[in-house]
């Protein structure tokens, strides 16, 4: 199991603080919930959590030492991974669809963070940018984007 912790900021929000729980083998997920075929996946309610684990837990293993967390106000506000180291934060948003869209509560969390370089992780085959700072992007390429010397390069590499 993986805990979550809510994003700590000092804003005058009503945040919601209680930890996010993720099972960190999809695999054995899958498996649990007796699914067996990537269709059976597609049309299961779990789908898109599973995907947002898979996402959060290759990151995670990826850049261990950054401060990560998710953010979510009791207005709607919310984005799945805020990850953070000095002055650097990055948005992290999990889509399990080959034509993400967002909220208008994704684009608030931006804004209330102040964030200026976000990513759509999406089972998608190409990058493609939505607004400026804002860019949909298979896994892969976010890990290979994150540690290509952004700042957020791990510490094992």
């Amino acid at each position: 199991m993986r805990l979550l912790p809510p994003f700590e900021v000092n804003l005058k929000k009503r945040l919601v603080k209680s930890p996010k729980m993720y099972l960190r083998d999809t695999g054995l997920l899958h498996a649990l919930l007796r699914i067996d075929t990537q269709n059976e996946l597609f049309g299961h309610p779990v789908y898109g959590a599973s995907w947002e684990g898979l996402v959060i837990e290759h990151i995670m293993a990826r850049f261990p030492h950054w401060t990560a967390g998710f953010y979510r106000t009791h207005a709607g506000a919310e984005i799945d991974l805020v990850l953070e180291k000095g002055r650097r934060r990055v948005a992290i948003e999990c889509k399990a669809s080959t034509s993400p869209t967002v909220s208008r509560g994704f684009w608030q969390a931006l804004e209330d963070l102040e964030i200026e370089e976000a990513f759509i992780v999406a089972p998608v085959q190409d990058s493609y940018p939505i607004r400026k700072g804002v860019e949909v992007m298979p896994l892969t390429e976010v890990l290979r984007t994150l540690g290509a010397g952004g700042g957020l390069v791990p510490e094992s590499a």
